[in-house]
């Protein structure tokens, strides 16, 4: 047998795998469709009649025409080009919580009692489902604190709006309509400052102090008579947990204002701290990301609401109710903001979430908090003895999560980017992520290592970096040119400049860029 290299030898499966709509041929089948029996469909009539004219179609879909076999053929083969947690170390996505996912919790998701509901189901029929998310919404207000939960945003984003539209909703209630500010800060979720614009807020936002904890002059400097609420993530970003956070939730409390906790970071403080306790009035999770659910690349995830018992006429519509013996959804609520989504959370993450707590149990929670926070700083003992990385900010103090690092030195020494480093990452199996912008840390590299993580995955993660790293000073053009070992070479950013060629179908990427 050859000698194992230090690092393994890794090669990105590439197939040059056509799209979808470029295979087949005409008159490919994978499934025949029997005949409709006569009788049933004299019965039925013409469906399409119904439809007015001007909906129906002329002309057949144009949809591919495979056999099974080339189907199965064609998504095996992108799967295999995909780096993911099943195959490889994928500790490099920062403040996504990228851990492993039970497999035992996608086998009840894929049972007929979940995957066949329909979302018109009679609430009779739906009541174990209806158990699950009642008992879900418990269990997320005790890990908050908080007094009532709802499961209805469909993701993270989706739940800060949920909690800014409360937000709005309360002040309109107490007819206080000049409070159209809202302040956050700069590493907190980009999201924040994004919902709260888009529902018509003028956003505040602080910038840090020397530590790199969020700035409590500006803080003071930023209330007043218009301050609607505070939106802040803690620990934030740079997985630096803010030790005045009580504080800054009194300061905006006595101007008038409410404070929201965006807890998309909670992997590290769960069991051990509790939104409510430092006096928050609304909070919100990631299911897909704390609580061990898919992130499924943005989608479909789940996001969570915790509100004080005063925020709670305002919660979406509708919620769970139960009276003793049956569980129902209570669609009368003349307070509330309305519906997040068309129908009542994303059920398969939700029982995910709920099969998640169950396993672990609080106990169990506090410890892969803890975990979380020993390897995360494990790690980042690691990737400080590289040549050309540093973390600024709070410096000789440890972080909770994960950590934001900067290649600041390294692209002074060699003028390679970050960006570089990670795509040269890809050839040794892995990845990682640089930040959200803006960059205010230069160069960026946040990596988020979960409790799902052994000592020796994380030795061979920061080994792979140690390597990136000095390719980068003794020979910078394999780092300039990678990724040598993937599916792909670079992406060409020009296209993502010009709205010219955006296509977001296949009919309007076959003009604007193929130009057929």
């Amino acid at each position: 047998m050859a000698v194992k290299p230090r690092l393994r030898r890794f090669h990105q499966a590439r197939w040059d795998e056509k799209l979808i709509f470029e295979l087949g041929s005409p008159g490919e089948r994978g499934v025949l469709i029997p005949a409709p029996d006569p009788q049933v469909a004299a019965e039925v009539g013409d469906p399409a009649a119904a439809l007015p004219t001007a909906l129906r179609r002329t002309v057949p879909p144009a949809l591919p025409e495979l056999s099974q076999n080339q189907v199965l053929r064609h998504y095996l083969r992108l799967s295999q080009e995909n780096l993911g947690a099943d195959l490889n170390i994928d500790v490099g996505q920062g403040t996504c919580t990228m851990k492993y996912s039970p497999k035992v919790n996608d086998q009840f998701v894929r049972d007929p009692r979940i995957a066949e509901l329909h979302p018109r189901q009679h609430e009779d029929t739906v009541q174990g489902v209806l158990e699950i998310v009642h008992r879900l919404e418990g269990l997320l207000a005790e890990i908050s604190g908080m007094d009532r939960v709802t499961l209805q945003p469909g993701a993270g984003s989706a739940a800060i709006y949920t909690n800014v539209a409360m937000i709005r909703a309360y002040f309109a209630a107490k007819g206080d309509p000049e409070r159209d500010e809202i302040i956050t800060t700069i590493f907190s979720h980009p999201s924040n400052a994004a919902c709260a614009k888009t529902a018509g807020f003028k956003v505040i936002t602080l910038h840090p102090d020397a530590d790199g904890y969020p700035d409590i002059e500006a803080l003071k400097a930023a209330v007043g008579p218009r301050t609607a609420a505070l939106l802040i993530t803690n620990p934030e970003d740079t997985g630096i947990y803010n030790p005045r956070i009580e504080e800054f939730v009194r300061i905006v409390h006595e101007a008038g204002g409410l404070c929201s906790y965006d807890q998309a970071n909670a992997n590290g403080i769960l069991g051990i701290t509790r939104a409510r306790d430092a006096g928050f009035d609304l909070c919100h999770f990631n299911l897909h990301k704390t609580f061990s659910t898919p992130h499924a690349c943005g989608g479909p995830a789940a996001g969570a609401c915790g509100v004080t018992e005063e925020l709670a006429p305002f919660l979406p519509r509708p919620t769970v109710a139960y009276d003793g013996s049956r569980y129902t959804l209570d669609d009368d609520r003349p307070d509330s903001v309305g519906k997040m989504r068309p129908f009542y959370g994303v059920v398969p993450n939700l029982v995910r979430a709920y099969a998640w707590i169950m396993a672990l149990g609080a106990e169990g929670l506090r410890e892969a908090a803890e975990i979380a926070v020993l390897n995360n700083n494990y790690l980042m003992h690691q990737v400080l003895k590289i040549r050309g990385v540093s973390m600024p900010y709070a410096a000789g103090r440890p972080r909770v999560e994960q950590a934001r690092y900067s290649w600041e030195q390294l692209h002074a020494d060699t003028g390679l980017h970050s960006e570089d480093l990670g795509l040269r990452a890809a050839d040794f199996g892995t990845h990682y992520w640089t930040s959200h912008h803006p960059y205010v840390v230069p160069e960026p590299m946040t990596l988020e290592p979960t409790e799902s993580y052994s000592r020796a995955d994380l030795d061979e993660y920061a080994a792979i970096l140690a390597e990136v790293a000095r390719e980068a000073y003794e020979d910078p053009e394999t780092v300039r040119t990678a990724p040598h070992r993937s599916t792909v070479h670079r992406v060409k950013e020009d296209s993502l400049e010009d709205p010219a060629t955006w296509a977001v179908t296949w009919r309007a990427y076959r003009r604007k860029v193929l130009g057929a």
